[in-house]
């Protein structure tokens, strides 16, 4: 290399930032934080500025690193093999600085020819090009008060109400472009007073990794170190992140580690060999979502995927991640026929190397930020999602409860003159409800591929159907467990969601769908206030049924409990539009109560048949309780009263 640094320098000079120890936990799996050491690292070596570039590449015979630099040429700025077999390839290229665009090129021992780009990369460039972009992610976070009480805001005994959003189509600055959307900052400035307003605890980001087709709505990833570029810099991320801190609202992300893309840029085949994805197609081919599936038995791949959970918590300050699809991951027989699908080593169904990922991913995370949150989405049986490690669980945080989602909404779809016939359908949540830490989910899976949106899976003439809207969502808001409301649920979107457009935010000009929106901010708010609804939300001793047998009048009635005495509230359900005047409830507690919640109230669009004063319990054994309340039930509507 010349000493004038102002020359056009084709020289790649040897330097590496792994340590035999970054091998070793490379190797091993164990290593959680690969993104310091793989990458584009912007650096001084030696007085000279410039890139240090390491790919892993165990099958390429050549190496090396092309951009808008040297012409995107192929030959010029080859990588050097290190000596220990590890498979990577680095190199020191001066004068390349922060904004340079880069790509791999790889020839594999096979002859194969290969450009890539950068697994390990921050920024790229916005599609549909595909170039990595040279860029550090320094950033100076002012968010030091969220991160020291957010223990608090993260715990499982803390209210945890989620608005799940897609950043693209929640507003666009011309809904009929759906290349025009608003910036990360943008979004920020609408968004965190919205979520605020709404009462919701927690944001959860649909996918935010780099992909390249936004049909998959960032379920397919290319970028896995990389905010999408659609929206601006990482950096515009992290501050949209510490905007929602500011305001006292966690951010979780969807985290997909369970397949990727087959697009010529990104992972699959990626030195011409099956470096991330099985070998074998039984185990490594997605049939739902043609795509590849990682290989967990592979250490380097385990440390690359840890590394990359790691990564979220540690430069973006996460408050959780939503792990993806793990229901395919951990089932060898996901979405396969009989013969496509290869048995594990034991003759069983189960993808013994991604249950001990799992557990291995959940253990590293929790023993480094022991104040987030993991949550999976799992629609299966399997043992203990939610469960310590050390108890034989996967060690997750939460688990979603897709069987209440499923259960609940075939409830609700059916005409109230039915459902006295199919009341089990409800109750039955509550047999294992306390088996795991479960979230109750009503996501964007719901409402997309002709499922429709919620209000109009519910049954009757428009007022019933807001009104049974109003009602199911006073149902999950007091049902034990965490909960999850996909964006536009809150005020009764009427079209299926598109995320070429935006909601259909006009609506709130009819009185009923303000109506439901206020509804949500005032359910969300007793949920968050009131200890009985969330200080034991996932233990048994926080819930009581009190009502469960009266099916002719389709009537529920349950307790949800505090620790204390007096954090206690009853639920009344009416699923009928039948008003039901001097309705008895059996209470186990003597005293005062009153109505603190009625979904039925004139400013919610309902009939405003209500409870009004103080009302007051009478020793009458009832229903195998000591005490009997009299009480009005709003028509397809709810009453919430506490104990005063």
């Amino acid at each position: 290399m010349t000493g004038d640094t102002n020359s056009a320098l084709q020289y790649v000079e040897p330097l590496s930032l792994f340590s035999s120890s970054d091998i070793t936990l490379f190797q091993a799996g164990s290593h959680y934080r690969l993104y310091e050491k793989f990458g584009a690292h912007p650096l001084e070596s030696e007085g000279v500025t410039g890139t240090y570039f390491a790919v892993w590449a165990p099958n390429a015979a050549f190496v090396a690193v092309m951009g808008d630099f040297n012409g995107w040429d192929h030959y010029t700025h080859t990588l050097f093999p290190r000596w220990d077999s590890s498979g990577i390839w680095e190199g020191f290229v001066p004068a390349v600085k922060a904004g340079s665009l880069y790509k791999y090129f790889i020839r594999s021992n096979s002859g194969e020819e290969l450009i890539k780009g950068d697994p390990y990369a921050n920024y790229w460039e916005v599609r549909p090009q595909t170039a990595s972009i040279v860029h550090p992610l320094d950033y100076e976070w002012d968010d030091k008060k969220w991160m020291s009480q957010r223990s608090k805001r993260n715990s499982l005994n803390s209210p945890y109400s989620v608005y799940e959003i897609h950043l693209g189509s929640w507003r666009r600055p011309d809904p009929t472009d759906e290349e025009s959307v608003y910036s990360y900052q943008e979004i920020a400035d609408m968004l965190v007073p919205y979520v605020k307003e709404m009462g919701f605890t927690h944001v959860e980001l649909m996918p935010v990794m780099e992909h390249p087709f936004d049909g998959s709505w960032g379920y397919q990833l290319t970028g896995y170190f990389a905010p999408t570029s659609r929206y601006g810099t990482p950096q515009d991320l992290m501050e949209m992140i510490e905007a929602f801190h500011l305001a006292d609202i966690g951010v979780i992300l969807d985290w997909v580690p369970s397949h990727f893309p087959y697009d010529a840029h990104g992972l699959y085949r990626f030195d011409g060999s099956h470096v991330y994805e099985y070998a074998d197609m039984r185990k490594g081919y997605h049939p739902d979502w043609n795509s590849y599936i990682f290989n967990y038995a592979r250490n380097e791949v385990r440390s690359f995927l840890l590394s990359n959970a790691i990564f979220w918590f540690d430069r973006f300050h996460a408050d959780g991640l939503r792990v993806d699809a793990v229901a395919s991951m951990i089932h060898l027989d996901y979405s396969r026929e009989k013969g496509a699908w290869v048995p594990n080593e034991v003759g069983g169904n189960e993808n013994l190397e991604a249950i001990s990922f799992l557990k291995k991913m959940n253990e590293t995370v929790y023993a480094l930020f022991p104040d987030v949150q993991t949550i999976a989405e799992d629609s299966t049986s399997h043992y203990g999602v939610s469960r310590p490690t050390f108890m034989g669980g996967l060690g997750f945080g939460m688990k979603w409860m897709m069987g209440w989602m499923n259960d609940t909404l075939d409830y609700f779809k059916k005409d109230p003159i039915h459902r006295k016939w199919y009341q089990n359908d409800l109750t039955f949540s509550l047999v294992y409800a306390f088996g795991e830490n479960f979230m109750l989910p009503l996501s964007h899976d719901e409402v997309v591929h002709g499922k429709s949106p919620l209000l109009y899976k519910m049954p009757g003439d428009d007022w019933q159907k807001f009104a049974n809207l109003r009602l199911l969502y006073s149902y999950m808001f007091t049902h034990p467990g965490s909960k999850l409301m996909f964006m536009g649920d809150e005020f009764g979107q009427t079209s299926e969601w598109n995320f070429r457009g935006e909601l259909d935010w006009h609506l709130l000009k009819y009185a009923p769908h303000k109506g439901l929106q206020d509804f949500v901010k005032d359910i969300n708010r007793l949920y968050t206030d009131a200890r009985a609804l969330h200080e034991q939300q996932f233990d048994a001793a926080g819930f009581e049924w009190i009502t469960v047998n009266d099916y002719d009048n389709c009537v529920l009635a349950y307790a949800r409990k505090g620790s204390r005495p007096k954090d206690f509230l009853l639920i009344v359900l009416n699923m009928t539009p039948v008003v039901r005047e001097n309705y008895l409830v059996g209470v186990p507690i003597d005293g005062q109560w009153e109505e603190i919640l009625n979904s039925d109230a004139p400013k919610y669009y309902g009939s405003g048949v209500i409870n009004t004063g103080i009302l007051k319990s009478v020793k009458q054994t009832y229903n195998g309780k000591d005490y009997t309340l009299s009480l009005r039930l709003p028509p397809l509507g709810a009453t919430i009263l506490r104990l005063i």
